[in-house]
């Protein structure tokens, strides 16, 4: 007897869609990702840390994977993203690649250079991110604006696709504070501006901006024509959204962040609440800045 397809799951985002053969999607690539920035369909990545989760990321329609640091503080229990080490990096970024090649996964992955990984030097940063390219990375991603300009124009030189990092920077989040919104003010706003714009400038073609007011992250994905804007708690005028894993499926050992939304929440299983995000995303109705933005 032919199985019966289950009923649509209710959602605050709308139908839930079926879930997407990756085998039917093009593989995301760097032209692609510019095709998309440029026709203003919205970016959806996630943090993915082992070839599981990733799979299924993949197959409910992500465009980008992000291993990040912050697997320092949902998988490893640290306190901050500064213990995290390049092995541990290399290891979790090899174990999403391989997530996507047992599957034929389409999604562009990028990993985190870790803190320590790529300060001292444009030579050291291209040693980290070699490693992490050869895990299986597609991009590596660097916090931080100024000095970190010439390193990404060093890399970009060398065929090494760069992501920046902007707003608050959780490497750097002891000298910013805490967890604090970051580009508040005129004076504030006209640096993370000018950092911005140096950065696409090297050739960062992604731009992650996180906790950042939201007219300004609009402000800066309309002016930046060649570098997709990545939200994260920055309102939802970027040319994506970014969320952790483990918070959009209401896991967390701490406070959950203001900007995070429970996607486990109206869904009956992991795979349809990653397709409700995707969808919330490419609709726009992810995030509401009336919830989520500063």
């Amino acid at each position: 007897m032919p199985s019966v397809p289950s009923p649509a799951s209710a959602s605050p985002y709308g139908t839930l869609p079926p879930a997407s053969s990756p085998s039917l999607r093009k593989p995301v690539s760097l032209p692609r990702l510019a095709d998309m920035h440029a026709r203003g369909e919205k970016i959806a990545m996630l943090t993915a840390y082992d070839a599981t989760f990733a799979a299924m990321a993949d197959a409910a329609g992500i465009d980008c994977l992000l291993v990040g640091d912050s697997l320092g503080m949902v998988c490893q229990g640290l306190h901050s993203t500064v213990g995290v080490i390049l092995d541990t990096m290399r290891y979790h970024t090899d174990s999403v690649s391989r997530g996507l090649r047992r599957v034929q996964g389409t999604a562009w992955l990028i990993a985190d250079l870790p803190f320590g990984s790529y300060q001292e030097s444009r030579e050291q940063a291209l040693r980290s991110a070699t490693v992490l390219m050869q895990a299986g990375a597609h991009m590596v991603k660097l916090e931080g604006g100024g000095w970190t300009t010439e390193t990404v124009r060093f890399l970009v030189e060398r065929g090494i696709p760069v992501c920046a990092h902007l707003g608050l920077t959780p490497q750097t989040v002891h000298a910013l504070g805490g967890y604090r919104v970051q580009g508040k003010g005129d004076a504030a706003g006209a640096v993370l501006k000018q950092q911005a714009h140096a950065l696409q400038d090297a050739g960062a073609t992604m731009l992650v901006l996180e906790m950042v007011p939201a007219a300004l992250a609009a402000e800066l994905t309309a002016e930046l024509t060649h570098c997709a804007t990545i939200g994260i708690g920055a309102g939802k005028g970027t040319a994506g959204q970014v969320l952790v894993l483990h918070d959009m499926l209401g896991i967390n050992l701490g406070k959950m962040p203001k900007f995070v939304h429970n996607f486990m929440a109206g869904a009956s299983s992991i795979g349809e609440a990653l397709e409700a995000y995707v969808r919330a995303v490419k609709n726009g109705s992810f995030p509401d800045d009336q919830l989520h933005a500063w």
